[in-house]
């Protein structure tokens, strides 16, 4: 039977730790979890713990961790995905997808035909929500590492910074994916719902990138990266 899997934000060990109000109220209110429960838990360093819930009281959750084992291995691609910002569920489903495909890093972008907007303390709650997301995804699908999730750049500045041995711009118009060789890490750039503009590619060419397609069929800005990630893990990844 599969393990209660939670991951915790603090560094871990063997003994006995009183977890985090986040989690302790997760565990005891909401799953309604006892005492003797067996659950495993992660810290995102990569390492994966068991154990047994050792109090579980209306405010303080403590488990006892008694076996340390090496998680899930992360895919020799090394992906870094550029995401042009998307409106509400369609952005969440983009990084809780990426995230289960492995992917390592993830920068929310600005781009000319962006219809979002994000300043300052919003900003700073939805770069939070995200990283739940992205949490929350590693629970469910295994991994032990939690994919880094960047705050929003301008595409100017994600085109300056970003770098990996292949770098990709999807584009419905250019060559298939297929037509590269293995490399080591990715950056893919992937646009908004309105898709990047002839200039924004032709910029993101300028900068080192490829523009590639995959498929015959213009996809969603929501399900082009779970279509682009799959892909590449089958072409170099661990797929």
């Amino acid at each position: 039977m599969r393990l209660s899997r939670f991951f915790i934000d603090a560094p871990l060990s063997l003994g006995d730790h009183e977890l985090p109000e986040a989690q302790a109220h997760y565990i005891g209110r909401v799953l309604r979890m006892a005492e003797g429960d067996a659950v495993q838990v992660f810290d995102g360093s990569g390492q994966e713990f068991r154990g047994t819930l050792a109090e579980v009281g209306k405010k303080r959750v403590r488990v006892q961790l008694d076996e340390q084992f090496a998680g899930q291995p992360e895919s020799p691609l090394r992906i870094h995905l550029g995401q042009g910002l998307s409106r509400g569920e369609r952005m969440d489903w983009a990084i809780q997808k990426a995230t289960e495909l492995g992917v390592s890093e993830i920068t929310p972008i600005f781009s000319e035909r962006c219809e979002v907007r994000l300043k300052d303390e919003r900003a700073d709650k939805r770069l939070l929500h995200w990283r739940q997301v992205a949490i929350s995804a590693c629970e469910q699908c295994g991994r032990s590492s939690v994919p880094v999730i960047h705050p929003p750049l301008l595409l100017a500045d994600w085109l300056k910074q970003a770098e990996a041995e292949l770098k990709l711009v999807l584009h419905p118009v250019a060559e298939p994916l297929v037509s590269h060789d293995k490399p080591s890490t990715l950056a893919f750039l992937i646009g908004p719902e309105g898709g990047l503009s002839d200039a924004e590619v032709e910029q993101a060419k300028t900068a080192g990138y490829h523009a590639a397609r995959l498929g015959p069929r213009v996809l969603r800005t929501e399900t082009a990266p779970v279509v682009a990630l799959a892909v590449a893990q089958q072409l170099w990844g661990d797929f």
